[in-house]
């Protein structure tokens, strides 16, 4: 296939993308022809508990010189003995996505998920915010719905700006429309990964209370236990001294190391597809290490 031109030619890999089957607005074919066109040389689609991104994906012709490792990103608990204020986010590599037990557990947090977005807009119509479900239906693809499809309702009705007004204001913990969600446990999540040929890693660990600290240390030794095998260290979010945080605390608990953009399209416009804020470079022999560890966990 021939690339067009683009002057962000980098190679690299980007990990972290959500699609259309979750809550972002590219399809997975769009993410593989961008991915391409950007020069990235390997993604994966993590897709918030859903594996249908990835399915979809490696249903499609691959670009030249673009590789492809299915994944998700599972809503589980903190472990017993910490508290994250919310959800602690697990990714997970290289899993077979026909596996039946992780598809059932996953289905289980699709279906709570679709539940939770009418109390949502329950809370909303009752502040004054009169929004319907068949306006949050025309945006989702084949995803199911969430919170940053009620944020698009609202901003399409002129009651925010952008996606942070709706979550500061409306969506986030805390605010008026909140309204907590079912997680599995970390132990279970982690397993699930595992049995089904995977690779489970700790999402975006500067979004944790203590994550931009070695406070840290303490919650991924637990998790390295429970079955913890990476962390993501590159993270659109990350500055440098956390990056290297991150690196020293999967050195000093043997875990591989991943990273990637946690692109969405056009709900978090300034997040860019293998870029992040622009300065985001995840070297491409991270997937070398990732693949490997997959092919040997598949073997065991």
């Amino acid at each position: 296939m021939k690339r067009p031109l683009d002057s962000n030619h980098f190679g690299g890999i980007d990990l972290h993308i959500h699609t259309t089957a979750s809550d972002g607005t590219c399809t997975p074919s769009e993410i593989l022809q961008r991915a391409a066109a950007i020069g990235l040389q390997a993604v994966s689609i993590t897709d918030h508990d859903t594996l249908e991104g990835s399915r979809n994906a490696l249903n499609c012709p691959l670009p030249d010189h673009l590789r492809f490792i299915p994944g998700v990103e599972i809503s589980t608990q903190a472990p017993e003995g910490f508290s994250t204020g919310g959800s602690l986010h697990i990714l997970g590599y290289g899993v077979d996505v026909h596996n039946g037990l992780l598809q059932e557990a996953l289905a289980r947090l699709q279906q709570a998920r679709e539940m939770r977005i009418p109390k949502i807009l329950e809370r909303l119509n009752r502040i004054g915010i009169p929004i319907r479900m068949d306006q949050i239906l025309k945006h989702i693809g084949q995803g199911s719905p969430g919170r940053p499809h009620i944020a698009r309702v609202m901003i399409d009705m002129g009651t925010v700006q952008d996606i942070d007004e709706a979550f500061d204001r409306y969506l986030a913990k805390g605010r008026p429309a909140y309204v907590d969600k079912y997680r599995i446990e970390c132990r279970v999540a982690l397993e699930l990964i595992r049995q089904a040929g995977g690779i489970p890693v700790l999402a975006h660990p500067f979004l944790l209370p203590g994550g931009k600290t070695r406070d840290l240390a303490a919650m991924i030794a637990t998790l390295r236990e429970l079955g913890l095998m990476g962390i993501e260290a590159y993270y659109s979010e990350h500055p440098p001294e956390s990056v290297a945080l991150y690196l020293d605390l999967a050195r000093q608990f043997d875990l591989l190391v991943t990273g990637g953009s946690d692109f969405h399209g056009d709900l978090s416009p300034a997040i860019k597809l293998g870029r992040g804020r622009g300065d985001l470079h995840v070297p491409f022999s991270l997937y070398e290490s990732l693949v490997s560890k997959i092919a040997q966990q598949k073997g065991d």
